[in-house]
């Protein structure tokens, strides 16, 4: 019997980058964002907003994160039927909302990555782009 395993987690340093770039690419398209970073146990590791952005979106960056960074796909990817029971469930904590995406480097999870603030398509579009940009891929 193992005693313990050990679990890759994300570097605050990729994960203010993370937030940065989310920003600055939000801005490049005209979107006032919001950024969260959590590891795989849901732990907040980094998040920032820019100025004029929606209150409700940070919360909403939340819940994606935590999503992306527990089931391993993004949020879009929870199938309808499902959503009502995953929120409920896990009172809220987690969503289906388009805009989380897992941050994977080497085939490892190590976190997961919120994009809120504009329409959650576009949220999803930043939080790829900020992946690829982060050279991370998708599993």
């Amino acid at each position: 019997m193992t005693a313990y395993i050990n679990v890759a987690t994300i570097a605050y340093e990729t994960a203010a980058e993370a937030v940065r770039l989310t920003l600055s690419i939000g801005a490049e398209r005209g979107l006032n964002l919001c950024a969260t970073v959590v590891d795989p146990g849901l732990n907040l590791v980094a998040f920032g907003r820019a100025d004029g952005m929606t209150a409700h979106s940070v919360e909403t960056s939340k819940r994606k994160a935590n999503t992306a960074a527990s089931t391993r796909k993004p949020s879009a990817d929870m199938p309808g039927e499902l959503a009502p029971a995953m929120e409920n469930g896990t009172g809220t904590l987690l969503t289906r909302i388009p805009g989380g995406v897992p941050l994977v480097f080497d085939g490892v999870v190590v976190g997961g990555l919120g994009v809120a603030g504009g329409p959650p398509a576009q949220d999803a579009e930043v939080a790829a782009a900020v992946l690829e940009a982060l050279g991370g891929k998708a599993l």
